[in-house]
């Protein structure tokens, strides 16, 4: 498995995460100024990275790499097809599109009914929160993949990205296309959590070996596309009948 292949659905599913994050510090921020909302960003992200390295140790003792290979399909899986399911519905009009401006509103209204400690809890907790989905795909991918640097960078990189982004606007970045990037991240989680699974489940399943993974990329994104779209002339017809 090349390095791009683990480096750029990191980078895009780390990106709509720290898009998140910066959101609920960015508004924590007006309430107990820059430095203390950083730092307790600072503080998460910390955790997370130590949490990385052990997380990435553990699983290279004393575990086949059959076993390896089952039990992180297995969440990729569940995770992909949560991030897939959550783009069609949006994509569909079934759930309203994630806003960072609703988010951003909805924390300072949080942050009104506490103190300066309670700030810093809410950017520690949000920054940790969205952080650990970034840190599932970032072992899942690395320690399969063998090139755990490329899953790291990747993250790392839609972090700078984010922060640099944000530095720019000083204000929620609402111009992310979210969904777009969930269908699509969603749909290639769910394609290596499918060929991990079966490879781990029946080795040699996938004559063709990697370039397998690029037929079920497109097998679930034109899949969730088209349930999308068949939702969506749906509802109309049932709003009249």
């Amino acid at each position: 498995m090349t390095e791009w292949s683990v480096f750029i659905p990191t980078f895009l599913a780390a990106s709509v995460e720290w898009v998140e994050a910066f959101t609920i510090v960015l508004a924590v921020s007006l309430s107990i100024g820059w430095p203390r909302a950083m730092g307790a960003a600072a503080a998460a992200l910390g955790t997370l990275a130590a949490m990385t390295l052990v997380t990435g140790g553990v699983l290279r003792l004393g575990v086949s790499m059959n076993e390896l290979e089952l039990v992180i399909g297995v969440l990729l899986l569940l995770f992909g097809l949560r991030w897939l399911a959550k783009a069609i519905a949006r994509s569909a009009g079934l759930k309203a599109l994630h806003n960072e401006d609703e988010e951003f509103a909805h924390t300072r209204e949080e942050l009104s009914r506490g103190d300066r400690h309670a700030a810093w809890l809410i950017a520690f907790k949000g920054v940790m929160l969205e952080g650990l989905e970034v840190w599932l795909i970032v072992v899942a991918l690395g320690v399969k993949s063998q090139t755990p640097w490329s899953a790291v960078a990747g993250a790392l990189a839609a972090l700078l990205v984010v922060i640099l982004a944000g530095a720019v606007v000083r204000a929620p970045l609402r111009r992310v296309p979210e969904n777009a990037i969930k269908f699509v991240v969603g749909a290639m989680i769910v394609s290596f959590g499918s060929f991990w699974t079966l490879e781990a489940l029946s080795p040699g399943a996938w004559p063709d070996g990697d370039l397998s993974l690029l037929a079920l990329f497109t097998f679930y994104l034109l899949g969730g596309l088209g349930i999308a779209a068949a939702l969506r002339r749906r509802a109309p017809r049932e709003a009249t009948s």
